[in-house]
């Protein structure tokens, strides 16, 4: 979705769904049509559907909108009350809901933990107390890739919600079965009343558009996809291979040298800082944009870009400097 608007004060619901056996197509389609819904409430950002994994048992969806009361709008709407009265038939059991507001990276490529807590009034300081001694302990293992703490949400959310995120499985499953989590948790008696969710987010970083909370998964469009990465691969090989022709590696080890670094290089370098900012309004269009002015706008720019691309590299490897 569009990537101009202010997040600032950005409002996310992360809402799971367990859905009946069998009834998982018609729950998908159903769960479309209502984020195309979402889509023409003001505020909107971007919406995100997430199939359950071993990780993740329920379905997530993932709504943003520019504030809460925008978001509170839509959840508290009589559209999408309609839409939940016809889709009762897909579900098995009542939803869950955590609402945040900040500028945040809500889901993104590592795994992701979504932790709700109740507290009372009179125990908010002991809370943020042991909620601190935990973000000392889990910030030891490895794969920590961060955490924040939110709290309730006036009219959408009584309890407190923490995320933290791990870069595999692997490391998150070993801080949550470590003793020191359950030292720290057995420390925090009083707020053992809580309720535990993974996400197993399968959206790639390369789409990422900046960490204040616009992200947004991969673009839905396969082609789009394939024409972006090909604006960042061609100049990415094209320069590698230029920077190591001095070597005269042979071919196998060349390629083997030249993939390894143009993975990273896609990763860290051309992707954020070059292809998204490009094309991050073709990729992610705002929902009001006509699809066909979209396309036209983003595949002019894609054959300017290519052109410039080609035409350089021309010069520089016929004219200029001698290579096939």
């Amino acid at each position: 979705m569009s990537t101009e608007r202010n997040a600032a004060a950005a409002a996310t619901a992360i809402i799971g769904q367990k859905v009946l056996p069998g009834r998982e197509r018609e729950y998908e389609s159903w769960q479309q049509d209502l984020n195309a819904a979402a889509a023409h409430y003001p505020g909107f950002l971007g919406a995100e559907i997430s199939p359950p994994t071993p990780l993740q048992p329920d379905w997530v969806v993932v709504y943003r909108y520019d504030s809460v009361a925008h978001l509170q709008t839509w959840l508290n709407s009589g559209t999408r009350q309609t839409y939940l009265d016809a889709g009762a038939a897909y579900f098995d059991g009542p939803a869950t809901q955590q609402v945040v507001s900040s500028g945040i990276r809500s889901l993104d490529p590592l795994v992701t933990v979504v932790v709700t807590h109740r507290v009372a009034p009179h125990h908010v300081d002991d809370f943020l107390d042991w909620q601190h001694h935990m973000v000392e302990e889990e910030s030891k293992f490895e794969g920590f890739r961060g955490t924040e703490l939110f709290r309730p949400v006036e009219g959408l959310q009584e309890e407190w919600t923490t995320l933290y995120r791990y870069d595999t499985a692997e490391h998150l499953d070993a801080w949550l079965t470590s003793p020191e989590r359950r030292e720290i948790l057995a420390e925090g008696e009083k707020f053992s009343d809580f309720r535990l969710r993974t996400i197993d987010n399968s959206f790639g970083s390369w789409f990422a558009f900046g960490g204040d909370g616009k992200d947004t998964p991969p673009p839905p469009s396969e082609t789009r996809t394939s024409l972006a990465i090909w604006v960042g691969l061609y100049p990415t090989v094209v320069l590698l291979t230029l920077a190591l022709s001095p070597l005269h590696l042979r071919l196998w080890i060349g390629l083997l040298v030249g993939n390894l670094l143009s993975s990273f290089i896609m990763s860290f370098l051309t992707m954020p800082y070059y292809v998204n900012p490009l094309l991050g309004r073709w990729l992610r269009p705002p929902p009001d944009e006509p699809a066909a002015r979209s396309n036209l706008r983003g595949l002019g720019v894609v054959a300017v870009v290519m052109a410039f691309w080609a035409a350089v590299f021309y010069l520089v490897t016929v004219r200029f400097w001698t290579l096939p």
